[in-house]
C-alpha cells in the first residue's frame, strides 16, 4: 500500500476505533464513500495499523491471583472480574470482592482500621450484617471536609460499624495540616493520641491508594503549596491514607508527610491483615509503588489492572536483569 493509502487509512482508523466517529461521518468528513471507508478500515487492520484484541473477562482469575502472590509476595491476592475497564464499575466490582473477603476472614476480637475515599466507599455499602464480639472500627486518618459526604471517613467507618455492630471511633481532623507543631498539638489531646494508638494497634486495616489525577479529592482540597503539587504530580504514584509515595513506595516529600494526619505506612507492614483494595488504570502506579512498598499483604484488584500489574513487574525486572 502507497504512501498516500496509508495515511488515509490511518486517518479512518483514527476517526473510527479512537474518536468513535461512524463510517458514514468517516466519508462525509474525507470526502469519500462509505465503501471505501469500510475497504480503508480492512486496509488497516491488514497492515497491522489497527490491532484488534479482545479479552475475555470471565479467563480464569485463579491464575492471576498466584501469579500477584508469587511476583509481589503477597499473603493473599483476591482478582474481582469487571466487565469493562470504566472507573465506577471496577470500584463497585473490588469493593463489593473486598466485602466479601472481609466476611470471611473477620474473627471476633478483630480491630479494624479503615481509610477512606470512593472505592472504600463500595467496600462499606456491599459489606454484610455480622455481629463481632469486643471488637471495634477505628478510622485510619483524617478526612477532606469539602469531600462528598459518602466518601467522608465518618459516614464509611460508621458504615463498618454498623455492619459488624461494632463501636466506631472517628477522627475528626484534616487529611494535612499546615505545620507540624499543629499536629504535634493535636496529638497532644488523650482522646484523639487514642484513636491513633488504636489505628496503629489494629490487627486488621483496609485502606485504598489514590492517584494524582486532576479529579483527587485530596489533591483538590487546598492542602498542599504550588511546589508541593508539582513534586507529587512529577514524582508521585500515589498514597494511602493520605501519604504520597513513588513508583519504589518511597515516601515523597518528608516534609508533607510530617504535617500529615494518620497512620504511618511503615505501620502497616505489621499488620496481620493489610488489605489494599485498588483497581483501575490511573491506580496502576500506584497500586505498584504501594506493593513495592510492602504497605499491603493482601491485594484485591479487577482482572485487568492484575494484568497491568504483572506487565509492570516483568518490565521492570527485565531492566534490572
Amino acid at each position: 500500500m502507497d504512501n498516500d493509502k496509508i495515511k488515509k487509512a490511518l486517518e479512518a482508523a483514527k476517526l473510527y476505533y479512537q474518536l468513535d466517529y461512524s463510517q458514514s461521518q468517516i466519508a462525509e468528513l474525507l470526502g469519500v464513500s462509505r465503501p471505501t471507508v469500510s475497504r480503508l478500515l480492512q486496509q488497516a487492520k491488514a497492515e497491522g495499523i489497527v490491532r484488534i484484541e479482545i479479552r475475555d473477562p470471565t479467563e480464569d482469575v485463579e491464575s492471576l491471583q498466584a501469579a500477584l502472590k508469587d511476583k509481589f509476595g503477597l499473603r493473599d491476592a483476591i482478582v474481582a472480574n469487571t466487565p469493562t475497564y470504566e472507573d465506577e464499575l471496577v470500584k463497585k466490582c473490588i469493593g463489593q470482592a473486598a466485602a466479601d473477603y472481609l466476611g470471611e476472614i473477620l474473627r471476633d476480637g478483630d480491630t479494624i482500621g479503615a481509610s477512606w475515599g470512593s472505592t472504600m466507599y463500595q467496600v462499606a455499602r456491599h459489606l454484610k450484617s455480622r455481629t463481632l464480639k469486643n471488637s471495634f472500627v477505628v478510622q485510619l486518618n483524617g478526612g477532606v471536609s469539602d469531600a462528598d459526604v459518602r466518601i467522608s471517613p465518618s459516614e464509611i467507618v460508621h458504615r463498618f460499624a454498623q455492619a459488624f455492630h461494632v463501636t466506631p471511633y472517628f477522627m475528626y481532623l484534616p487529611a494535612i495540616v499546615d505545620h507540624t507543631l499543629v499536629k504535634q498539638a493535636m496529638l497532644s489531646d488523650r482522646h484523639i493520641r487514642r484513636v491513633m494508638d488504636m489505628g496503629v494497634q489494629a490487627n486488621v486495616a483496609v485502606f485504598t491508594a489514590g492517584a494524582p489525577t486532576p479529579d483527587s479529592v485530596l489533591l483538590g482540597s487546598n492542602y498542599f503549596r504550588e511546589d508541593e503539587l508539582e513534586a507529587i504530580r512529577a514524582r508521585g504514584a500515589g498514597d494511602i491514607c493520605s501519604r504520597y509515595f513513588d513508583e519504589n513506595g518511597e515516601i515523597c516529600l518528608p516534609e508533607l508527610n510530617d504535617r500529615t494526619v494518620g497512620i504511618e505506612l511503615a505501620d502497616l507492614r505489621g499488620k496481620e491483615h493489610a488489605i489494599l483494595v485498588a483497581g483501575g488504570a490511573a491506580k496502576v502506579n500506584a497500586i505498584f509503588g504501594a506493593l513495592q512498598g510492602r504497605y499491603g499483604n493482601t491485594l484485591i484488584t479487577d482482572q485487568i489492572t492484575a494484568r497491568e500489574l504483572l506487565d509492570k513487574w516483568e518490565r521492570r525486572e527485565s531492566i534490572t536483569k
